[in-house]
This record gives structure tokens, C-alpha cells and sequence, in this order.
């Protein structure tokens, strides 16, 4: 019986009628017939355009007959290790394996292997010799040209070599892997297919490569990090679907991987299109005897509002996948979908979420990217707001009045990040009044990340103030509205350009607005960022001058203390900290100290007497939460 679902199986392709599918997609992800997963997306635009589609999810990579489920397919195999890069899937910064995976039914580890999409590519080779071979996703996207890798902690050729695959459709997806459907249904050889925009090829060809830019070759960035950095800052200047060129870089003198103009962003209708295709919108039913799919929690109930962020914050992958122009779906597409969400059986009356990467930007940020793309040389928002800038959230506003207008509907919360810096530019207030009266429920999250502006540089964020000047009107307007609500910051350790001193400096921060953070991130160097590019070459690509990276576990565990020094766990590491910073002075009894000296130790007393410490006011609005007594 047709599920509705896209066929897992031999037997539910035959009914369908189809004796051979166009294209088997293998996924490392459980199946999850939702918009907000790539392979969901991608099967369904290639279904809407007349091509038949087979899923093989998380195949038995040590078995070679799970491979061949559908048997060949007639057009090529397309290969995504999932939602997320394999390696981030499996692995926590300090490289310790994760003990769940919410991309697999149950939440069970282990079910895709490390490098995922070479490990898939390889396994079809085995036994379909010739089969074309396209990879996408965002292990595939972001791993496109030579790129470091931190978990072997070494540069690593494009995956397009590593994987023996023919092509890669990197990016969003949606323009090229219809022009890759199509041009393979013409006849053309899989071989010819150098001409696509969002794909990377390989040729040994040289006289073949046209209007290109060369990069420095595979040798000269694996043995020089100087070279590495440039080659890899050249890539961050192109990838403009409109001023971006085509690149190449070249392998043992007479390999050269090709990678073309990233594709152009959908318009609105097109979006529509993509968000109205007949998605299940929730996990496989083969999945339910195991508990489900954990990852459906967060975005069965949210809605996509748009897609490219013009934040430019350097840790961020985006730039290389999404790109930085917003593209935004119509209201009547967002509240259609809405529309039918709010009905489902299991809804609450509470939408989680309205957004993309970021919740609060819903259009370009200046009316020449519409023709001319984004500036190559500089951010939108950093290290400064841009003098063409164009800040408006009343968009935003009038879809967030019409959600809560909504049956059913109960509460709109946004919980995809909210860009402080631009929100700040906004002369009207209503956006930040109607953030505060509708849309958070007791505390919201915001991202400084940092509080050290040498550490801010480095990370492309806004300076210190701009952060200090949001929470005193977010503090002044839950005021006027007499709400006790709260920020709760996201923080980052051990981020390129942070050092014991900037550390101490963003404890004691915390120190003087009394929060405690329950959880804090340690910079993950994950593939295609400028801050992996600078913790592996000690290099700003930006400016080529050198970067303090604190890349030592031991240093790197004592940064990440000091973030949370009152938990009584973290006391010997915050000491030796502020010891190797110099800081002793913050070891005592005094209402500036972070930490007590042990007792019988130089500086211990048996009494102190502390005066009370006035509350300032930006402490006011940050959540206290203390680890420990």
C-alpha cells in the first residue's frame, strides 16, 4: 500500500508501477519525509519533475548487498551523509564519541559510518562499476576542495576525489540536481557535465577549463598553511552566485577538481514551490516500533521562513552552503503551511519556531544584491553596519500577527537566534515590543558568543556595547511591559584569538552580572569556516597576520572553566587559570574574587566580612543559574 511516503523498499516501488527508479538517493539520516531535511527536499523537487526516486537509508556499510535494494537505478545514485557532516554527527569537540544520534530511529549511535558520504560512494562502486555517482548535503558541500580536517588533523583532498564520486551539487540543491536530472535524461554523459552552476567536476583536461581562477595546488596547501589560507580565503570571496568565479586547484600536476559558480537563490515563488511539494512532514512509519525519529521534536512545528544570512559570523558555515542573500517565502505559503500544521494531532497550540539562520532577517540587506549580489570584500554587519544597510522587521511583524491569529494557536515562539546588532538599528521599536509581549516565553537566547572585543574581531561579531546596548532596552521595554523575562547569551571557549587573559575577561563578566552558564560551547573547528581556516594555520585569511589559537586540550578545558568557575568540578582548573593569566588577584575574599583559596592554604582566613554588591543594572536581565553550593 502506497504510504505516501517515497518507496524504502523493492516491493513498494512495484506498486507504484515503476520496474526501475531514475535516481536511488542513500542517505545517512533515518528517512524524515520533512522540509527541513535536505533529502526530503531534494527527492521531492526531482519527484515533481517527473523523475522517480528510491530510498536506501543508512545501508549496512559492511554489507554489500544493502546497496543494491532498488538495483541499478537508471540516471545515477545521490549520496548525503544527512543533515549533518558525519564526523560532527559522531564526535564532540574534544573528538569523545557521542552516546546519541537524533538523526537515527531510537536515537541509536552507530547506525552510519565516520566519513559517511566516501564510505557510501565506495560501497556502490563495488558492485555498480559505472553508475553515476552525485553527492550533495552538507558534508559533501562543505568538503568540496581541499579542506582540514579535525578529527585526522590533516588537509584532506576534495571528497569529490575521496569518495570516487563524478559530481557534486553543492549548495542548497535545488536549481542543480534538476539541471543534473535533466541533462542525464538527455543522453549526456555524466563525464560532460562541466557546465551546471552549484556543482564541482573533475577533468584532466586542462585546455577544458575556462574563465576560471586557479588556487594554489593540493601539495602547496597541505605543506604550506600561508598557502592554505589564501587558497581558502579566495574560496570565501566567490561565493557569490553573482560575482562569484569559477575555481580549480589542481592534484599531482594532471588532476584538476573544477568548481563552478555557486547556483543562483531561488526567487519567493520558487521557494513556495519547494515548501509546497506533498511532504509527510514527519518521520517513516517503519520507525515507530523504535521509538521515532528524535530530531522531528524541533522542527515539526516550526516553520521555515526564509534561508542565507548576511551575519558573517567566521565560525559559521553558511557562506559556503546557504550563501549570504535571504531568500524568504511568501506570507501566504508560510501561513498555508500553518495552515495545516495547526490541526495535526499532536499540536499543542504552540508554534516553536519562525525562521531560518536567522529568525529576524526576511530580506536582502540592500536592494544591489537583487542584481549584483553581496560585496566581496566586506560584511554587512561587521565590523560595522554598512552604510546601504536597510533595516526593517515590519515584514517579520505582519507574518508573526498572522500566525498568532491562527486556530489553535496559543503561543509563536522564536527560537532560531535574533540578530541583536541589526535589531538594534531599527528606529521603530515595535519589532523588540512584540519580540518581548508575544514571542518569548520567560527568556530568550542570544548569541554574543563573547564579551572580549579582540575575541569578537576574530569571530566577525558586533562589538561588546552593541550587546550591552541591546540588553538595557531589552531590560527598559520587558520594564514597560512589567514581564519578568530573561536573556540567556550562548558563549563560545577557546575560539581563535581567545587566550587566558580574554577568558578571564569574560569571567568576570559573568562575575559582574551574576549569571552562570549551564552550558557553554568550546570552539569546534568544523569543515569551511574562517575560524577553522585560522585555528589551523594560526592565520587571519582576512589580513594574513597572525591569530593567538588556543589548540592544547588542558589550556583549552581551563577556558572553558573560568566560563563556569563557580561549579565547584571546574575550582583546580580555574585556579590554575588565573594563576597562568597572572591573575592571583582574583583568588581571595574579596566581593571581585571568582574563586576562595582552599582552606589552610597562604591566603585562606577564617572569617570575612563582605559588603552587600549593588546589582548593576545590565545584571538585572540575565538569568541566574548557579552550578553547585
Amino acid at each position: 500500500m502506497n504510504t505516501g511516503f517515497l518507496p524504502i523498499t523493492k516491493q513498494e516501488m512495484l506498486e507504484r508501477g515503476i520496474r526501475q527508479p531514475d535516481f536511488v538517493y542513500v542517505i545517512g539520516d533515518a528517512y524524515v519525509d520533512h522540509p527541513s531535511f535536505g533529502h526530503a527536499v531534494i527527492s521531492r523537487v526531482l519527484e515533481s519533475r517527473g523523475f522517480s526516486v528510491g530510498i536506501i537509508s543508512q545501508p549496512d556499510w559492511k554489507d554489500d548487498s544493502s546497496i543494491s535494494v532498488f538495483g541499478e537505478p537508471r540516471l545515477g545514485f545521490l549520496v548525503s551523509s544527512g543533515n549533518m557532516d558525519s564526523m560532527v554527527n559522531h564526535y564532540s569537540v574534544s573528538k569523545k564519541r557521542r552516546e546519541k544520534d537524533a538523526y537515527t530511529a531510537g536515537g541509536v549511535m552507530g547506525r552510519r559510518p565516520d566519513y559517511a558520504v566516501t564510505v557510501y560512494c565506495n560501497l556502490i562502486r563495488k558492485t555498480y562499476k559505472k553508475t553515476p555517482i552525485i553527492i550533495g548535503g552538507i558534508e559533501a558541500s562543505l568538503r568540496r576542495l581541499a579542506h582540514y580536517d579535525y578529527w585526522s588533523n590533516q588537509i584532506k583532498r576534495s571528497i569529490l576525489l575521496e569518495s570516487g564520486a563524478d559530481l557534486i551539487s553543492y549548495g542548497m540543491g535545488e536549481r542543480s540536481i534538476v539541471e543534473i536530472a535533466e541533462a542525464l535524461d538527455s543522453g549526456i554523459f555524466i563525464r560532460d557535465l562541466t557546465f551546471i552552476d552549484g556543482t564541482v567536476y573533475k577533468t584532466r583536461k586542462r585546455e577544458d577549463i575556462y574563465d576560471a581562477q586557479k588556487l594554489p595546488s593540493f601539495e602547496e596547501v597541505k605543506s604550506d598553511k600561508k598557502a592554505y589560507a589564501k587558497s581558502f580565503y579566495t574560496q570565501y570571496c566567490n561565493t557569490d552566485p553573482f560575482s562569484g568565479k569559477r575555481l580549480f586547484e589542481t592534484y599531482d600536476g594532471s588532476l584538476f577538481v573544477v568548481q563552478n559558480p555557486p547556483a543562483k537563490p531561488l526567487s519567493q515563488s520558487e521557494m513556495d514551490a519547494v515548501y509546497a511539494l506533498p511532504y509527510m512532514r514527519t518521520y517513516h512509519s517503519s520507525y515507530e516500533a523504535q521509538g521515532g525519529v528524535p530530531a522531528i521534536a524541533e522542527v515539526q512545528f516550526s516553520l521555515v521562513s526564509s534561508r542565507g544570512c548576511f551575519g558573517g559570523c567566521n565560525f559559521c558555515a553558511l557562506t559556503f552552503h546557504q550563501g549570504r542573500i535571504i531568500q524568504a517565502r511568501s506570507h501566504e505559503s508560510i501561513l498555508n503551511e500553518a495552515g495545516k500544521m495547526v490541526w495535526e494531532p499532536d499540536f499543542k497550540g504552540y508554534i516553536h519556531d519562525v525562521g531560518g539562520p536567522t529568525a529576524n532577517f526576511r530580506q536582502p540587506s540592500c536592494q544591489k544584491q537583487k542584481e549584483k549580489g553581496v560585496c566581496r570584500d566586506r560584511q554587512c554587519l561587521f565590523p560595522s553596519p554598512c552604510k546601504n544597510l536597510e533595516v526593517s522587521h515590519q515584514d517579520y511583524l505582519e507574518l508573526l500577527r498572522k500566525l498568532r491569529g491562527l486556530p489553535n494557536v496559543k503561543k509563536v515562539f522564536i527560537r532560531s537566534g535574533i540578530r541583536y546588532d541589526y535589531l538594534m538599528r531599527e528606529k521603530d521599536s515595535s519589532f523588540l515590543e512584540e519580540l518581548c509581549e508575544h514571542h518569548v516565553s520567560g527568556q530568550l537566547k542570544v548569541a554574543p558568543e563573547h564579551i572580549s572585543d579582540a575575541v569578537l574581531e576574530m569571530m566577525g561579531k558586533p562589538k561588546r556595547k552593541v550587546y550591552e546596548q541591546f540588553v538595557t532596552a531589552y531590560e527598559k521595554m520587558n520594564r514597560a511591559l512589567r514581564k519578568k523575562q530573561y536573556l540567556v547569551p550562548y558563549l563560545m571557549s577557546s575560539h581563535p584569538g581567545s587566550s587566558l587573559k580574554e577568558a578571564v575577561e569574560l569571567a568576570e563578566f559573568l562575575r559582574d552580572i551574576g549569571y552562570m552558564p549551564q552550558q557553554v560551547q568550546d570552539f569546534y573547528p568544523t569543515p569551511s569556516t574562517v575560524s577553522t581556516c585560522m585555528y589551523y594555520t594560526g592565520y587571519d585569511p582576512r589580513t594574513m597576520k597572525k591569530v593567538y589559537v588556543a589548540s592544547n586540550p588542558h589550556e583549552k578545558a581551563m577556558q572553558r572553566a573560568l566560563i563556569q568557575y563557580r561549579n565547584p568540578k571546574n575550582y583546580e582548573l580555574v585556579k590554575e587559570a588565573l594563576e597562568k593569566a597572572g591573575r592571583k588577584d582574583l583568588i581571595g575574599f574579596d566581593k571581585n574574587c571568582l574563586i576562595r583559596p582552599k582552606k589552610g592554604g597562604p591566603q585562606s582566613r577564617k572569617k570575612t566580612v563582605e559588603k552587600p554588591v549593588k546589582k548593576k543594572t545590565i545584571r538585572n536581565v540575565h538569568k541566574k543559574k548557579k552550578a553547585g553550593k
